[in-house]
Order: structure tokens, then C-alpha cells, then sequence
């Protein structure tokens, strides 16, 4: 039988391939550089906080100022990355320009005062508002600028975390439970790639994590799967999705409250930050405000001491949880993520003694897990995973992250996913069109109507 090929396709793949890595290269370069300024930005308010503890003290005041600069100047920009996910699943208005400094600075001085804050909501943001600005020179269609939006998403994630293939397949993964779209994979790993070396390039580094675990004498490139290790993770996988579910849901439920009983806008954040800085005081730490990648103290709870379990209570997850759905539902700004891989290092941690297994490892399982199933994204987590810790566990990273996926239920902190394919053959939502229909519907079915958040 002859060779039948037809030296067109592929001709038009190439060009393909070289079309959007022209038009990728400057941007995600920008967004890439961007989030080095923003990473340093933040590192330095986190110093200066360490340095001036007085400045939580002011919490109220900033505030007070983020969301008066997002009423009369933010407009629509305050949707955050659910606006961006809106426009790729349907390129309308376009993500406005002012999106990346605000959300930039608005960050910045919630963690300069102590808001218990993340930065990947953020990097995205700056990264689909960079990339929006790039879709009319390029003189883009509607499904062009659909992939060009998502690998703003994929460069802001890839470079703010150090984890470009990560990043790469979050930005597909995030927009539908059940279905990805190939058509901007080739880009996505192109934009991820660069923005991570852009970013690396301005000097910025990464925290570096290590799952040890000596005393389980494992000397492969990939362990085998122990039968009773891989139990105990299910049985901390179901725990890290319920605690994903509980954070998203307690975000968005606040978020309502607020907005219900507060009719002052600006009152909103005064507030939650005298929860935030009530709460903290009653418990006699400040480490569960900012970021909470490391601490003031080297005994502190933080993500890093959550794989020694020095400084971890039984509760530290819970704290953490409470003070981030409080500072982003009342109007302060920054991501989910960071907190998430807190309240899951804290969780695996505290677990660890309990299902006897070793701390380090536990730690790192649900520093990805719970973000799994907060965010429906198993196969991005289980990536980080291996890009953060080595593959050595990649099974068990894969068994946490697919059950918590699955057990966070129709949950996720971006109410604006699309549902392609319900979890577990749940008929109830197979004709709803995002998440935000299905929280509607579990409001529905509690007999109560819910604020929207």
C-alpha cells in the first residue's frame, strides 16, 4: 500500500507550531517579567510586615482604600479569574486593562497589613490582562483569542509557582470538570515555559520543598505502590477534598453574608479585618496572616515547617482556612492557592501521626490534593506534584488528588468552571452549564436561597 501523505497538514502544523510561538514569545516574556516584579513586591511587604508588626494595626484602612479603588475605577475587574475563564468560554467586552494594576497593588498591600492572602489569583489576572492587551495587534479570532487568554493563564501560573508543565495543563484543565481542550495545548506549554524562564531569569527563586521520608527505604526512581500506604492516602484524600469543598464553599458563603447584611460596601473590610486581627490575637499568633509560605519565627506554623511538623497543631488548617474565606470574602485581594497548600501541609501534617505515616510525605500529598479538589484540576496537582517534589510518589499523588477531585464535589472556588461531565454520574447537574448553577442548586434543594457571591 502506497504512503499516503499529504505534506500540506503537515506543513500547516509547522506553521501552526511557529505562528504561535511568535506571538507567544513576547507575551508570556511580559507576564513573565511581571510576575517577577510582583513576587518581589510581595516578598518585600512580607519583610517589611515581619519587620514592623504594627502595620497589621492598619488592616481596616487598607481596606478600606482596595475596595474604594475597585468601586469607582474597577468596574468589571473585580470578577478576577472568573472573568477571565467567562472570556475564554466566550470572548465578549475582553479583560480590561486596568485589571493587572490593580490587582497587582491591591495584593501587595493586603499582605503589607497582614490579609490572609494567596498570590496565584493574581498571577493569572496579570497574566489574562496582559494577554488580552496583545489581541487586537495580533488582529486575533474569537477562538484565537480564546487560546491566547488561557495562555496568559498558563504563563502567570507556570512562573508564579516555578512549575511551567503545571501551569501549562491547569490553564486547560480549569475551564470544564471532565473535558480539556487540545487546540491551546501546544501554546499553553509554550507561554508556561517561557513566562517560568523569564521569571527565573529576573533573579527570583522559588521556595524548594523535599519529601525524605527515610524510614520508608525507598531507593527507586518511582516506588511501588504499598497496598496499606495506599489505603491510608485514600483515606486522607476523601479529608483533603472535603476541606477543598470547605474552603470554597465557605469563601462564597461569606462573600454572600457580606454582601446581604453589610449594605456599606467599605465596611465590608473593616469588618473582616478585625475578625482576621481578632481571631489572630485569641490565638496568640500572627502566622496565619499573609501568605504563610514561611514565618516570622522559626517555630512558627507555616507550609515549610508543615513538612517537619514543627509548629502544627490539629487545628492549624482550620485557622488558616477560616482567616483566608474571611479576608478574600469581604473585599481584600490575592489568590486562593497558597492558602490551600497551607491548609493541606497543616492537614497532612496533623494527619500523619494519626494513620502513621510519615509526616513529610503526607504533607506534600495534601499540599496538592486540597488544591485539587478545591479547583478540579487532579491532573495539573498530580504534575505539580512531581515538578515540586520528584516522582518517586507520583502514584500516591495521583490516588490524593483524584479522590479529592472527586469528593470536593461540585465545588471550586471559581464558580465560573463549566461542567462538561458531572463527578460520579450525578444526573442532577448534567444540565447545568457552570458551578455557580450547581451551588444554586444545592441552595435549591436545602430549601433556602443563597446570596450570590
Amino acid at each position: 500500500m502506497p504512503l499516503r501523505w499529504d505534506v500540506r497538514e503537515h506543513l500547516s502544523l509547522g506553521w501552526f507550531v511557529l505562528r504561535w510561538l511568535a506571538m507567544i514569545t513576547p507575551v508570556a516574556a511580559l507576564i513573565g517579567s511581571s510576575v517577577a516584579f510582583f513576587l518581589w513586591l510581595l516578598a518585600e511587604a512580607t519583610q517589611t510586615r515581619w519587620t514592623h508588626p504594627d502595620l497589621v494595626y492598619l488592616l481596616p484602612l487598607a481596606g478600606i482604600g482596595i475596595v474604594m479603588i475597585y468601586h469607582h475605577f474597577g468596574d468589571n475587574a473585580a470578577s478576577g479569574n472568573n472573568l477571565i475563564m467567562e472570556q475564554i468560554h466566550q470572548p465578549g467586552a475582553g479583560v480590561p486593562k486596568r485589571m493587572m494594576p490593580l490587582v497587582l497593588f491591591a495584593t501587595v498591600f493586603t499582605h503589607l497589613f497582614g490579609g490572609s492572602a494567596g498570590r496565584e489569583g493574581t498571577a493569572v489576572q496579570m497574566g489574562g490582562s496582559i494577554a488580552q492587551v496583545f489581541a487586537a495587534p495580533f488582529k486575533l479570532s474569537s477562538d484565537d483569542t480564546r487560546i491566547l487568554l488561557t495562555c496568559g493563564v498558563a504563563a502567570g501560573f507556570g512562573a508564579v509557582f516555578g512549575t511551567p508543565l503545571a501551569g501549562a495543563v491547569f490553564a486547560l484543565e480549569v475551564l470544564a470538570l471532565g473535558k480539556m481542550r487540545y487546540d491551546a495545548l501546544i501554546p499553553c506549554l509554550m507561554a508556561s515555559v517561557i513566562g517560568d524562564l523569564v521569571c527565573t531569569a529576573c533573579g527570583i527563586g522559588h521556595t524548594q520543598y523535599r519529601i525524605a521520608a527515610p524510614e520508608m527505604h525507598i531507593d527507586a526512581v518511582v516506588a511501588h505502590v504499598s497496598p496499606l500506604l495506599a489505603v491510608k492516602v485514600m483515606v486522607a484524600a476523601v479529608l483533603f477534598g472535603l476541606a477543598g469543598f470547605l474552603f470554597a464553599e465557605m469563601t462564597h458563603a461569606l462573600s454572600g453574608l457580606f454582601k446581604r447584611y453589610v449594605s456599606r460596601y467599605w465596611v465590608r473590610p473593616v469588618i473582616g479585618a478585625v475578625l482576621v486581627l481578632g481571631i489572630s490575637a485569641l490565638l496568640g499568633t500572627r502566622d496565619y496572616l499573609g501568605l504563610g509560605v514561611g514565618s516570622a519565627s522559626a517555630d512558627g506554623v507555616s507550609i515549610i515547617n508543615a513538612f517537619s511538623g514543627v509548629g502544627v497543631t490539629a487545628w492549624s488548617w482550620w485557622w488558616k482556612l477560616l482567616l483566608t474565606a474571611i479576608t478574600l470574602s469581604c473585599g481584600f485581594k490575592g489568590g486562593e492557592v497558597t492558602p490551600l497548600f497551607f491548609v493541606g501541609a497543616t492537614l497532612g501534617a496533623a494527619l500523619a501521626g494519626v494513620l502513621n505515616v510519615p509526616v513529610d510525605l503526607l504533607a506534600g500529598i495534601g499540599f496538592i490534593a486540597v488544591f485539587a479538589g478545591a479547583t478540579n484540576t487532579p491532573l495539573a496537582c498530580t504534575i505539580m506534584g512531581v515538578e515540586l517534589f520528584g516522582a518517586q510518589y507520583v502514584e500516591y499523588f495521583a490516588i490524593a488528588c483524584f479522590l479529592s477531585y472527586l469528593f470536593s464535589g461540585h465545588s471550586s472556588i471559581y464558580l465560573s468552571q463549566q461542567i462538561a461531565i458531572p463527578k460520579g454520574g450525578v444526573d442532577r447537574y448534567g444540565a447545568l452549564d457552570s458551578l455557580r448553577a450547581a451551588r444554586d442548586v444545592r441552595s435549591s434543594l436545602l430549601g433556602k436561597k443563597t446570596p450570590k457571591s
